[in-house]
């Protein structure tokens, strides 16, 4: 957990605080040795710009955006400039979409990266293009399934993986994409998995994400990267970011080896969301109350 001991979340409101205000003013100039501001160079300004977007809270990108453009000052450098860090943050978030004609929304995700803003919807077979800044998705076209030997094991492990984020995710999205051929000659996938909650007028929001990397051979490999992140900013400023890497190993039992493997993710996601709450109820009687402390301390 990060304390970040500002205000609110996005960058410019917090501005009333001198000492932030401050820091943040000579992030965008450096000063001389005769003691004098001297603006810096654009290159140096677009690398602050993009480190403020791209660790934006989930579903406070727009704010802190808006809070850079006016720190900058310049609406060509920053659009000209900063859209690479909107594209990375949008896939790095597993940003959800709906697209027209489709009944279920898609991720904008690396693994589903086509090239120029063009993004693949497996369980579709098509592409679709999208804004990174609007966040708007349109322009749907047919495509050819990549790795069409692989594609009735894909859509069975499709199948399940959706079942199982219905069941335990409220508002879960997920995707499963092929990867092509191990060195053994089996199937690789990849599976993502979002579920969001946004609730400003409650002063918090958070994030799941997890990405599990399968390799079929004569047994199955799975490498998972589970990450959470939850903003809280009513009267303070807490993050929770965190993160855990799993790997396992998979025998293959029976003919459903789809179902195999979506068990064995259901207990590795739920022996972390479990830990998660085991930590943060001991967290709240120590850390968070150190934190009270400190900051009474500090006032007083």
């Amino acid at each position: 957990a990060e304390y970040m001991g500002t205000s609110r979340g996005a960058l410019f409101q917090t501005l009333s605080i001198p000492l932030f205000c401050h820091s943040i003013f000579v992030s965008f100039n450096t000063v001389t040795m005769s003691g004098y501001f001297e603006e810096i160079p654009d290159d140096d300004k677009i690398k602050i710009a993009s480190n403020f977007l791209l660790h934006s809270p989930p579903g406070e990108f727009n704010e802190v955006f808006n809070d850079v453009r006016i720190l900058l000052n310049n609406d060509d450098l920053l659009r000209g400039r900063a859209s690479a860090s909107c594209a990375k943050y949008n896939k790095d978030q597993y940003t959800p979409a709906k697209i027209d004609g489709v009944d279920h929304q898609v991720l904008v995700t690396e693994y589903a990266d086509q090239g120029e803003s063009r993004f693949l919807d497996p369980r579709s077979g098509q592409t679709f293009r999208y804004d990174h800044l609007r966040k708007e998705a349109s322009d749907l076209r047919p495509s050819d399934r990549p790795y069409p030997e692989h594609e009735e094991k894909r859509v069975a492990l499709e199948s399940e993986v959706s079942e199982y984020v219905k069941t335990h995710f409220k508002l879960g999205i997920s995707a499963v994409y092929s990867r092509g051929s191990s060195s053994s000659g089996g199937a690789e996938f990849v599976i993502c998995i979002e579920s969001h909650q946004f609730q400003p007028h409650n002063f918090w929001n958070g994030r799941w994400r997890s990405m599990w990397n399968l390799s079929m051979g004569d047994s199955i490999e799975l490498n998972g990267n589970l990450r959470v992140q939850v903003h809280y900013y009513e009267d303070g400023n807490v993050q929770l970011v965190s993160s855990k890497e799993v790997r396992r190993t998979v025998n293959k039992t029976g003919s459903d080896v789809a179902k195999v493997i979506v068990k064995a993710i259901e207990e590795s996601e739920s022996d972390y969301q479990i830990a998660l709450s085991d930590n943060y109820s001991t967290m709240s009687d120590t850390t968070l109350k150190r934190c009270v402390e400190l900051y009474q301390l500090h006032v007083k």
